[in-house]
């Protein structure tokens, strides 16, 4: 018959000697998500399978556009479905479900067909849009100001540069300054385009809104000095305890 320090010894061979945590990107993901709420954003999910009504056509995204070939895009079935490129289509399926005003936010899984140091063709990200009456760009940049003195500092350099996309006019992409005194893309943004507000059946007459949108992947990278977003991925727990 075993002793009680024979059963203790027996036990202190299968004690758990390191607990595990939260994934990174996850982490993050929370943070942002904190941060939103906070400044009245609503949490909403969607699919990962969508339409291309919902991801591409409601968008403004006409069928000329490069992100609907099939180089850049994972297509399901037939030419009808695609792994969303985007969580945009959550916000657009909200639109149309709900009156202004709102504030949303959506985050989760995108897939888009890039495989480097930098792109993965699964990624994360973040999305938000507030809808109600009023809203400028001036709105926008409050917002914008707030999620990076967040996550990297109140003496954070910020730029706003015009850029283009078909759901925002006008539409701008925004930098950080790094240590290394160099100007890095972090998130695209712009005030929600007429064409969209009227496709989701919101008078863009009586409402106008703003619209963020950043890959956690990509912010990872620049707050914690990652060089290779593929390490997020590799189950390195050397890589991955520095998280905890």
């Amino acid at each position: 018959m075993s002793s009680d320090s024979d059963i203790s010894n027996i036990i202190k061979r299968f004690e758990i000697k390191e607990t595990g945590s939260i994934h990174p990107i996850n982490q993050l993901k929370y943070e942002i998500f904190d941060l939103l709420n906070s400044l009245g954003f609503s949490i909403i999910d969607g699919p990962e399978i969508e339409s291309e009504k919902y991801n591409f056509d409601l968008l403004n995204i006409k069928e000329s556009h490069p992100a609907r070939q099939m180089h850049d895009t994972f297509y399901v079935e037939d030419k009808g479905y695609v792994l969303r490129t985007h969580t945009s289509p959550v916000q657009v399926r909200a639109m149309l479900r709900e009156k202004p005003p709102f504030a949303y936010i959506s985050g989760g899984k995108v897939y888009r067909k890039d495989d480097d140091a930098t792109h993965l063709p699964m990624f994360h990200q973040i999305e938000g849009i507030l809808i109600d009456k009023e809203i400028s760009f001036s709105n926008l940049k409050y917002i914008i100001y707030k999620i990076i003195s967040s996550l990297f500092g109140e003496e954070t350099q910020i730029r706003f540069r015009p850029s283009y996309f078909p759901f925002t006019e006008p539409s701008a992409e925004v930098d950080i300054l790094s240590k290394d005194k160099k100007w890095l893309e972090i998130l695209g943004c712009g005030v929600i385009n007429p064409i969209v507000l009227e496709n989701c059946n919101i008078d863009p007459k009586s409402f106008s809104g703003l619209a963020f949108g950043l890959g956690v992947e990509r912010i990872a990278m620049l707050k914690y000095g990652v060089k290779d977003i593929r390490d997020f991925y590799k189950s390195n727990l050397d890589f991955l305890k520095q998280f905890k």
